[in-house]
């Protein structure tokens, strides 16, 4: 098999729909956001990943807008939880209610039973109520009074969250982190982009005329699509050996977990779906280094006080690991994983 791209893989795998629907919904989101392309291809990787989005970013960047868009880009079930100090891990997984009239208690869900939740700012909420979120993330289920209800499918927590030197915010327990496949920064936009949100933004909402473009079955098999896409042994070495070399690092006091691993290679395999391949390269795993393992590492003390950042220690990581050679060892059968 060559590197040119391929049309379909494995039964049901149809890349033409697979990149009609993305480019569909990066469209319709780029009608609100502007300028960010980035941005926005790597939150739609997330969301054919079967993952979880955090989105880091100074107040009033567009943090809320890009998840709203997203959200409302597809056409499933939205709920919205505006995290505030204030807020109960029963107000997020829902909660058992005694009804007098039947004499038994019967379960109200929470904001989490959605096909997109919408976390906003969710480090101002305190860490008791940030980790109702733990369970939901990893195993797709809610557990209340020792009954435990499935969520739906497809599910995807997008979170935004202020930089923790911003005032009232709790840094998220490095669990929390862990279950978000990746971290997106916003920034600020070019001037041509502000000035052009000047127009579309200052008359109306335009998240009032979004309409969806998409729907949950559909986002259901597409993910189902990207995930049969083939990741060859020696990129499979290659993403262990990253996240192998985070945990060695002399600057860092928490690597990368084996979930990071996961999440590398499946956001790999999204990537590589995008553009219209049933391989993943090494190009893929690299290009998702910094969103996926950036926010989960923690530096040392001593690397702190140098000046050192997660980003500088994965760019010296990167360059230490040598890529593998994968010339012709594109056409083997899919994994699962």
């Amino acid at each position: 098999m060559t590197t040119t791209q391929s049309s379909a893989v494995g039964p049901g795998g149809d890349f033409e729909a697979l990149t009609e629907v993305v480019r569909r919904i990066q469209r319709n989101i780029e009608t609100v956001i502007e300028g960010k392309t980035d941005v926005v291809r790597t939150t739609i990787t997330v969301l054919l990943a079967g993952g979880h989005l955090l989105i880091e970013d100074v107040p009033g960047v567009g943090k809320t807008m890009l998840a709203k868009s997203l959200a409302r880009s597809i056409d499933g079930t939205v709920r919205r939880i505006q995290f505030t100090p204030d807020l109960l891990p029963s107000d997020v997984t829902g909660v058992s209610i005694y009804n007098q009239e039947l004499r038994t208690f019967e379960f109200r869900p929470g904001g989490v039973f959605a096909n997109i939740v919408v976390g906003d700012e969710i480090n101002r909420a305190s860490p008791k109520t940030q980790s109702a979120l733990l369970e939901c993330m990893e195993e797709r289920q809610v557990t209340v009074d020792n009954t435990t209800y499935q969520l739906d499918d497809p599910f995807m927590v997008i979170s935004t969250q202020n930089p923790i030197e911003m005032e009232g915010t709790y840094p998220l327990p490095e669990a929390q982190r862990d279950r978000f496949m990746a971290r997106v920064s916003m920034g600020y936009p070019v001037e041509a982009a502000e000035l052009a949100m000047l127009d579309s933004h200052s008359d109306a909402d335009p998240l009032a005329t979004l309409a969806p473009v998409t729907d949950a079955a559909e986002m259901a098999k597409m993910v189902a699509t990207a995930r049969m896409v083939f990741v060859s042994p020696a990129v499979q070495r290659y993403a262990v050996a990253l996240t192998t070399a985070t945990r060695r690092s002399p600057d860092l006091r928490l690597g990368a977990s084996p979930r990071a691993t996961l999440h590398l290679i499946r956001a790999a395999k999204a990537t590589a779906a995008l553009d219209r391949r049933d391989y993943v390269i090494p190009d893929d795993v690299q290009r998702l280094v910094h969103p996926v393992l950036g926010h989960r590492l923690l530096l040392t003390a001593d690397a702190a006080m140098g000046g050192r950042t997660a980003h500088r220690v994965l760019d010296a990581i990167i360059g230490a690991i040598p890529v593998p050679d994968t010339a012709g060892g594109a056409g083997a059968q899919p994994d699962s994983a």
